[in-house]
């Protein structure tokens, strides 16, 4: 028989030493011939990232393979014929590592960052995308550049825009394709795809994006045809490109094969030997893999047990991706296109969790202000040991994405586990701005940062309310980054909310504005306005500068050497909660970044988050952890 407690005070296998224990985060997946490598983030190793080869390691200790190229980094490594060559995060420096050998550095040290490495083999070098750190007072330049395989030597190819992505060499070696945008858009705004002729770059054209329209991931197929994604039908669907023919659609439907690129080195897709486009897409949340037919524009449906796909790799009849579901943590998978034959290569967690313990995600789609609607993922409590008292009802968890045109993605994440397997609701918000609904849902943010994310997700709890499946007395929000900055905003100018985390969250978007790096150092144009000219709308929208309306209590989690968003905010809004007299908490990392990799850190926010909110709600038997001071709490 079960044991009845009140929600908030069960009992889980679900510890933050479970779900750190034994697990790694997949990055990119990588072909070589016949060998298949990935990248493992390590939050044992302080989230050191690992080239691995069916199992070999193959970067030695005291290197990490991630670039900083935008901060986010991405497209870190490149393998061809068994040497590999990779950024280094310590220096960023590319290093070149020949099987049995120790990495050594290709390129000067220089204050230069890479990523998005091609080879050009013809040209014993590497066509890359370059962030030229030189001048300490200015803003970085960014530039396509070749690299000399024997000097080392960085020579600039393209430059002239703000940013560049994705060089991609047609297969006859004649050809380049690159993507470039200018400040204010990013790149899920306005980019543009530029092809040229490798001996002739200055003759480049432009092909497809410009304004309102974004381009993602250009690929070129065996056959020397151009693919990329755009956005112009509302959807990021694929298009096609010949030197002989106008761009045209592959496939057009209200589904989504592309992400944002906030990293370097995406892969959707790929083809097979015999003339098929294999890509992942997503609808309405979750994540699927298709079969197109280039000949015939046939659009097949492949099954797969996935509701979440990345990484995409074909090699003839075989695909390689990472897949995850609600039921299976994320792993390498790699599927047999002729007998749909699924073998794990790879998987990032080997915890057995009874399923007893584990909820699966309902979608769900509420109404928000102005007669939209708005989308999430709802998990409800569940744990076989447990039941709670009659004619009660659980806490609930709202979850703000970053971003934040990121989304929620539909798979096993042990860390919303453990909230459910304690008797916590807890609905993932893909609000306003989210990825995977359109262009135009992504724009409902345009202009209104700070208000179309706040009331989605606070519509979200309230709809939960109405529907009666949550304790209108004990919501929660939480968020990290452009999360954090809506959690914030949800506490200080709306009384929905009982409690809130912020992990390295913005609270002063003046100061986000003026300060952070360049990638996003235009962004705020598009979500607020121009500044400084429209300092009214940062200054109204900025909850450091309204605390008095702050009426419930807020934990900070944040690291110190970020630089997207610098501990100074977080710290500016501790000390003004804490003069206030409301509880509050702050728990700083010297050692972290955006973001946290060390598996001891990432322990420590797992349980300080949900000790927090059982101190704030007086849940029983409650673990105390005397490392996390609650200021302006008695005990």
């Amino acid at each position: 028989m079960k044991t009845i407690k009140p929600y908030g005070s069960w009992k889980s296998p679900i510890t933050a030493e479970a779900i750190l224990a034994d697990s790694i985060a997949l990055g990119g997946v990588f072909l070589d011939g016949e060998d298949i490598y990935w990248l493992e983030g390590r939050p044992q190793e302080k989230g050191r990232n690992v080239l691995v080869k069916q199992g070999e390691e193959i970067t030695p200790p005291g290197y990490n393979v991630r670039s900083r190229v935008h901060e986010y980094g991405g497209g870190s490594v490149l393998i061809v014929d068994g040497v590999v060559y990779f950024s280094n995060y310590s220096d960023q420096r590319i290093y070149k590592q020949v099987k049995g050998s120790q990495p050594e550095p290709l390129t000067p040290e220089l204050p230069l960052r890479y990523a998005d490495f091609i080879l050009d083999a013809p040209g014993n070098r590497l066509i890359t995308i370059v962030e030229d750190h030189s001048e300490a007072e200015q803003e970085p330049k960014n530039y396509l550049a070749a690299i000399n395989l024997e000097t080392g030597e960085v020579s600039p190819l393209v430059q002239g825009y703000d940013f560049y992505s994705s060089p991609r060499l047609s297969p006859d070696g004649k050809f380049l394709a690159w993507l470039a945008w200018n400040h204010p858009n990013m790149p899920w705004d306005q980019t543009e795809l530029f092809v040229a002729p490798l001996e002739s770059l200055s003759d480049a054209v432009c092909i497809a994006g410009g304004v309102n329209e974004s381009i993602c991931e250009p690929r070129w197929s065996p056959d020397g045809k151009l693919y990329f994604s755009s956005d112009r039908s509302n959807w990021w669907n694929l298009y096609c490109y010949t030197r002989t023919e106008a761009v045209k659609p592959i496939h057009l439907m209200e589904a989504e094969f592309a992400y944002p690129h906030w990293v370097f080195g995406l892969s959707n897709y790929g083809f097979t030997a015999d003339g098929r486009l294999i890509s992942a897409y997503t609808q309405n949340g979750a994540w699927f893999l298709a079969s197109i037919d280039l000949k015939t524009g046939h659009f097949s449906h492949i099954d797969t047990p996935c509701t979440n796909i990345s990484s995409v790799q074909v090699k003839e009849r075989t695909v390689f991706f990472l897949g995850a579901s609600p039921t299976d943590p994320t792993a390498l998978i790699k599927l047999d296109l002729d007998t749909h034959n699924v073998e794990i290569v790879k998987t990032s967690s080997n915890l057995k969790i009874d399923s007893d313990y584990l909820t699966e995600p309902q979608a769900i789609a509420f109404p928000t202000e102005g007669g939209e609607t708005a989308y999430g993922w709802l998990y409800l409590p569940q744990n076989k040991d447990y039941e709670a008292p009659t004619d009660t009802l659980p806490p609930l968890l709202v979850k703000s994405h970053g971003g934040p045109t990121s989304a929620a993605s539909v798979s096993l994440n042990l860390r919303i586990q453990y909230w459910t397997s304690r008797g916590f609701a807890y609905l993932d918000v893909n609000y306003g701005g989210s990825t995977g609904y359109g262009r135009q849902y992504r724009q409902r943010l345009q202009g209104k940062w700070g208000i179309v994310d706040v009331d989605d997700c606070i519509n979200g709890a309230l709809y939960l309310v109405r529907e009666g499946k949550v304790d209108p007395d004990r919501l929660t929000i939480s968020g990290g980054s452009a999360g954090g900055y809506t959690t914030l905003a949800a506490l200080t100018f709306h009384n929905v909310f009982k409690a809130g985390a912020s992990y390295y969250g913005v609270s002063d978007l003046e100061a986000l504005a003026r300060d952070t790096h360049k990638f996003e150092a235009r962004y705020l144009d598009g979500l607020v306005g121009k500044y400084p000219e429209e300092r009214e709308k940062y200054q109204a929208r900025s909850p450091i500068n309204f605390t008095e309306r702050l009426s419930c209590p807020v934990i900070f989690f944040q690291g110190l050497e970020d630089k997207i968003v610098p501990a100074n905010q977080a710290q500016m809004m501790v000390e003004a909660i804490k003069n206030k007299g409301l509880p509050v908490a702050y728990v700083a990392f010297p050692d972290e970044q955006h973001g946290f990799k060390s598996a001891e850190n990432i322990k420590c926010v797992i349980e300080g988050e949900f000790y927090f909110y059982g101190r704030i709600f007086g849940f029983s038997d409650l673990e105390i952890r005397e490392n996390i001071e609650i200021l302006n709490l008695e005990k």
